[in-house]
């Protein structure tokens, strides 16, 4: 080869060299949501929650059945149902529990984690890691839906009217709540596995005032924008469970009273002075390491 080619085709090679493939560049930079959120099943692994509710994954997953004894699953077209043995294993036996509990025919089950967990292509910021679920307020009809059913019906609020200031004056609609509403969360809520279940502020109002002396389980139930359709329950990392995060725990406290004061102010619900800046798209680099083994297993 001549002298004055062999130096710019080593240069040239030493760039390519240098240079990573690009379709691995490529797919790191693809929203991590447009990653997991075409997944159709479970990462064939040991069954483990990666990272934090907020960002996270999820190997070795179950699917929450369509049926159960007590249970229906809404929006399935979604594929939503998935989640840890632990969550699975939780509903399973709430479902049963409550369904005594209140008299109820069953309950209506909404979204879980997709089959890998990890950012959605839409909704929730949280279910990532295959710990949360949200659980209709209003109870299941006493026949199997069809199909068409679960994907069309719209959950009660048990709010009634929009959400509209005064925030102060929420109530609870008492022509749609009622105590059966009080025992599905108070069952929820009473098992030692939960980290926390998400209410609107009017329905832990509601909460306080009908429990009377057995206000253990008011400390799981906290007040959150929205969630006046359903309750999301929120499972703590699954003892063992290597590189799961749990949340902080709650404050101490039946979280009544004066502590809820707060929500029925306007300060919640103040526009921010600024607009926020809109965040970049969550990637494979925002996510735990194990996430990328998960999303190329079997």
């Amino acid at each position: 080869m001549p002298t004055r080619l062999a130096a710019p085709l080593a240069a040239l090679l030493i760039a390519l060299a240098a240079t990573p493939p690009a379709p691995a560049a490529a797919e790191d930079a693809r929203p991590a949501k447009e990653l997991f959120g075409h997944v159709s099943g479970a990462a064939d692994l040991p069954p483990n929650p990666y990272g934090f509710y907020t960002r996270g994954c999820l190997s070795g997953a179950l699917e929450l059945p369509a049926d159960g004894p007590y249970h229906q699953v809404m929006r399935p077209s979604r594929n939503r149902a998935w989640g840890h043995p632990q969550l699975i294993d939780y509903l399973e036996k709430l479902t049963e529990r409550a369904a005594r509990a209140t008299g109820w025919p069953g309950l209506l089950i909404g979204d879980l984690a997709q089959p890998r967990g990890g950012p959605m292509l839409t909704g929730h910021a949280s279910h990532q890691v295959g710990l949360d679920a949200d659980i209709w307020l209003m109870p299941a009809p006493p026949r199997k839906l069809s199909v068409a059913e679960r994907e069309s019906i719209s959950a009660a609020s048990m709010i009634g009217a929009k959400e509209e200031v005064p925030k102060g004056n929420w109530k609870v609609d008492p022509t749609i709540w009622s105590g059966g509403q009080v025992e599905l969360i108070k069952a929820a809520a009473s098992d030692p596995r939960v980290a926390r279940i998400f209410v609107h502020p009017a329905i832990k109002k509601a909460l306080c005032e009908a429990a009377g002396g057995d206000r253990g389980w008011l400390s799981r139930v906290r007040p959150w924008y929205g969630h006046h359709y359903h309750m999301h329950v929120r499972l703590n990392c699954p003892k063992g469970a290597v590189g799961c995060k749990n949340q902080d725990g709650p404050p101490a406290g039946d979280g009544c009273g004066s502590a809820l004061d707060y929500w029925f102010s306007k300060a919640p619900y103040a526009p921010p002075k600024k607009p926020a800046k809109p965040r970049p798209p969550m990637t494979m680099a925002s996510l735990p390491a194990a996430c990328k083994q998960v999303l190329e297993a079997k």
